[in-house]
């Protein structure tokens, strides 16, 4: 293992003109897919679906722990069909079941057992469409730039906060609550599935120069630790310690957003236009960690930026009704909201390799997906219990800000070369 020469501030061209196409379906995909879309638009279903059921916020609340609940087991099955079957008919797959699933949820007779169920089965139904698909294809080809690259097509996400919560609400007001399924389910059939026909190769410039031949499975022939190997690595629980307290903040915000903001005083398209700062400093954010993590320490980068979001949440809890504020606090924590899927990928990419990657990536996201499901249970049931979301907002400052400073423990950054038998991780080192 050798440790790669500081790299150049300025931004090479050639692989985005080689994969430009790779990034525009990736962030497509992100953007539509089943651990983004029905997540960042969830707030928007909340009070419509009390109102014609008669649900309580917190029994509403755990539709999206269901979910989450049910992307532990969907992201080891992903790892492993992306293995044993490649990414591309797995995604495709996927992107048929998503939306037939979607659809299948707006036949719900009032029965709170059939929304709980429906948001469960989504996580397998759209399994080709996780993160792990999509990080994976940007890193078959992207390496000089990787990380800004993972920055762009996790931009989806913003997209996804800036565009569905609006969209939805108007979508909701104009024909009921089953609106809210149908439109979410027209996006990958009409948009993602048709690109991904046409785009969707993993065959990229990183896969080649590890000398893997048409018709193989590039990941086999990538250099990087085994998913034993990397589950006694010191670097992967720190990661996992770090970073599932962060997501554990970002959803308690990203599911409460807009009824919190409604209890502040603001009307249905007032919160949901405050909130859609949020979806554009994530896309700013993103951009400018992914392009530092390239060239400067990544832990180093993300200490900083999840700093960003705990001072929005303090902000949320004492800006009342007061919108330029929220606005403010909105993209606080939007700067930082990119930061723990960005890093993510990109750590386990560089301390890990990409032999494995996909196993290792969806282990790593089964215990974000353990966090997120306790996440929004967790938060309607202090909600319902204190009756204001001043300790929640609390709570996700103070783990950002734990996870910050986790962050600080990692190391330097290795460096694989595509081989055999990958390379043993060294412990630690001085942030290169």
């Amino acid at each position: 293992m050798t440790t790669k020469p500081r790299r150049s501030l300025a931004i090479d061209p050639v692989e985005f003109h080689q994969g430009w196409r790779v990034l525009i379906l990736a962030l497509v995909g992100i953007a539509t897919s089943v651990g983004v879309a029905p997540i960042y638009a969830f707030g928007t279903l909340v009070l419509p679906l009390q109102e014609a059921f008669g649900w309580s916020r917190g029994e509403i609340q755990a539709a999206a722990a269901f979910q989450f609940g049910a992307s532990v087991v969907a992201f080891q099955l992903a790892g492993w069909l992306n293995k044993r079957h490649g990414l591309r008919p797995v995604a495709l797959c996927s992107l048929v079941a998503l939306p037939l699933a979607l659809v299948a949820m707006t036949f719900n007779t009032g029965r709170l057992w059939q929304l709980n169920l429906g948001f469960a089965l989504l996580a397998i139904a759209g399994v080709g469409t996780l993160h792990v698909t999509w990080t994976q294809l940007v890193c078959l080809w992207f390496d000089k730039n990787r990380g800004l690259a993972l920055a762009i097509i996790l931009c989806g996400t913003g997209l996804a906060a800036l565009v569905l919560p609006p969209l939805l609400s108007w979508a909701i007001g104009q024909w009921g609550w089953r609106a809210w399924f149908f439109g979410l389910a027209a996006f990958p059939l009409l948009l993602t599935l048709p690109l991904s026909l046409l785009w969707l190769d993993p065959r990229g410039p990183v896969a080649q120069r590890a000398g893997a031949q048409t018709g193989d499975r590039p990941e086999e022939r990538l250099g990087g630790l085994s998913l034993r190997r990397a589950l006694r690595s010191r670097h992967f629980w720190i990661v996992n310690g770090a970073l599932i307290m962060a997501v554990m903040a970002m959803m308690g915000l990203i599911t409460n957003a807009v009824p919190l903001l409604r209890d502040n005083g603001l009307s249905a398209a007032e919160a949901a236009s405050v909130f859609s700062a949020f979806g554009m400093s994530l896309i700013v954010g993103r951009m400018f960690i992914g392009y530092l993590i390239d060239r400067l320490w990544a832990p180093g980068v993300a200490f900083f930026v999840l700093l960003l979001p705990a001072l929005g949440f303090v902000l949320l809890s004492l800006a009342g009704a007061q919108v330029p504020l929220l606005v403010i606090a909105c993209v606080l924590a939007g700067l930082g909201a990119g930061a723990e899927m960005d890093v993510a990928s990109f750590l386990i990419a560089r301390y890990f390799g990409l032999k494995d990657y996909s196993r290792i990536f969806a282990v790593h996201m089964s215990f974000v997906a353990v966090g997120s499901t306790l996440s929004p249970a967790l938060f309607g049931t202090l909600y319902e219990a204190t009756g204001s979301y001043h300790l929640m907002l609390t709570l996700c400052a103070g783990g950002l800000t734990l996870g910050a400073f986790l962050l600080l423990t990692l190391g330097r950054n290795p460096d694989f070369t595509p081989a055999a038998d990958a390379p043993a991780l060294q412990a630690s080192g001085a942030p290169r």
